[in-house]
């Protein structure tokens, strides 16, 4: 939503009109001059100058895109409390400031701010959806003040929770930190899921079959961090897959660096990829693998990794990653002395992945569209009130009081 709308009564019926309405249903259909109706948390209809309940609010989406809101299935949001501070950083640098350093100097409160924080970015750039991968919580009290964090900001998450400073079979065997896992998935809340969060390295091993084994027993799903360049990579895989652990519900973060036989494994396993392709252009966990999801058709959501490096919004997610399938295939093609005439990745397939994608990998079919009985999960988008100064050619205006919940075209 807009800042410059009236925020809805709770409550009260809202129906937002005249939009081009991006629904996001299996057809791809997209509607000019719509109307979309919310009834309670739910929409209630979409279509052509709705009949709408007496006394419903209604917003002037003319001119503007309502879209479902956006899903980021792998966002460091402890990491926030850092914004901007590595733009230039490798992802060795970020390693050791992070991790080996100053990661383990992080408090509960200071997880906090950097997840309140991130919550309160993600909401205003039209993410409505955010997975905490929350994986420096040494104590389970950086645990706690994580999710209170999250509850303090009125949109949903889902807490992967996690620790880097220890292994996965030291601390999700913790009695203390099952309890919070636990009570996370007792606890029926709409608003918060829970995911467990931890790498495989590789290891013959295989450690880190016992924090596997926790969340097959509590039925919570594993998201982790695969195909990172000199991190881990196929044989974390094939011991996932050798041990049982690659379910529907797995979440693979990146995928960068993995070869045939892993991408046959997770597609096999209906797994999904997480790609945030910001991240792995600039730090080098290798190539975004679009191309691969594509081959092997293997579910795909967007993320944005973390915003000490890069930006906070999908639609910059949605960018970087179309720009780099595509550099990929024009440079395929040129050092075969030949040329693209068709692209393979399109548009759509990007707003589905931050949309529908996001929406399959954490398992919430009432999510990632706009259609008759799903979540009211909606976005937007409008450019009433322009972020560009007064010098701009084509509005003028002041900048406005806070940053703007929409994407706005730039004007110079």
């Amino acid at each position: 939503m807009t800042h410059s709308e009236p925020a809805p009564e709770p409550g009260r019926p809202v129906v937002l009109r005249g939009g081009t309405v991006l629904t996001m249903d299996d057809a791809g259909t997209v509607l000019t001059d719509a109307d979309v109706l919310v009834v309670d948390d739910r929409i209630a209809a979409v279509g052509s100058r709705l009949e709408v309940p007496e006394g419903t609010q209604e917003i002037d989406a003319r001119g503007g895109i309502v879209m479902p809101g956006m899903i980021d299935t792998h966002r460091h949001m402890w990491q926030t409390a850092m914004r901007g501070y590595g733009a230039d950083w490798t992802l060795t640098q970020y390693f050791v400031w992070y991790y080996l350093e100053h990661g383990k100097k992080f408090r509960p409160e200071d997880i906090a701010a950097g997840n309140r924080l991130a919550a309160i970015e993600s909401l205003d750039a039209g993410v409505t959806t955010t997975v905490d991968w929350s994986h420096n919580l040494h104590t389970v009290d950086h645990g706690e003040a994580a999710i209170d964090a999250l509850r303090s900001v009125p949109g949903r998450f889902v807490m992967a929770y996690g620790n880097i400073q220890a292994g996965p079979w030291e601390w999700a065997t913790d009695p203390a930190v099952r309890s919070i896992l636990e009570r996370l998935r007792d606890a029926g809340d709409d608003m918060m899921g829970v995911q467990i969060a931890f790498d495989v390295t590789g290891d013959p091993a295989f450690p880190e079959k016992a924090a596997f084994e926790v969340a097959r027993d509590l039925g919570i799903p594993v998201t982790t961090h695969a195909g990172v360049w000199g991190a881990t990579n196929d044989d974390g895989i094939r011991l996932m897959h050798e041990h049982g652990f690659m379910t529907p519900e797995t979440v693979y973060v990146h995928a960068s660096t993995l070869t045939r036989d892993s991408y046959q494994r997770i597609a096999a396993t209906g797994g999904s990829i997480s790609v945030a392709t910001e991240s792995e252009c600039s730090a080098g966990q290798g190539h975004a693998p679009t191309e691969q999801v594509l081959q092997y058709k293997i579910p795909v959501s967007l993320s944005v990794d973390t915003s000490v490096w890069w930006s906070g919004d999908m639609f910059s997610a949605m960018r970087s990653t179309l720009n780099a399938d595509r550099m990929s295939e024009h440079l395929t093609a040129h050092l075969k002395g030949d040329t693209i005439t068709h692209l393979r990745l399109r548009a759509q397939h990007v707003v589905d992945w931050a949309t529908r994608g996001g929406a399959h990998a954490i398992g919430r079919d009432d999510l990632g569209s706009l259609e008759p009985g799903k979540k009211a999960d909606v976005v937007l988008i409008k450019n009433d009130a322009s972020p560009c100064p007064s010098r701009c050619s084509t509005r003028t205006g002041t900048w406005p009081s806070r940053p703007s919940a929409v994407t706005c075209t730039p004007c110079w």
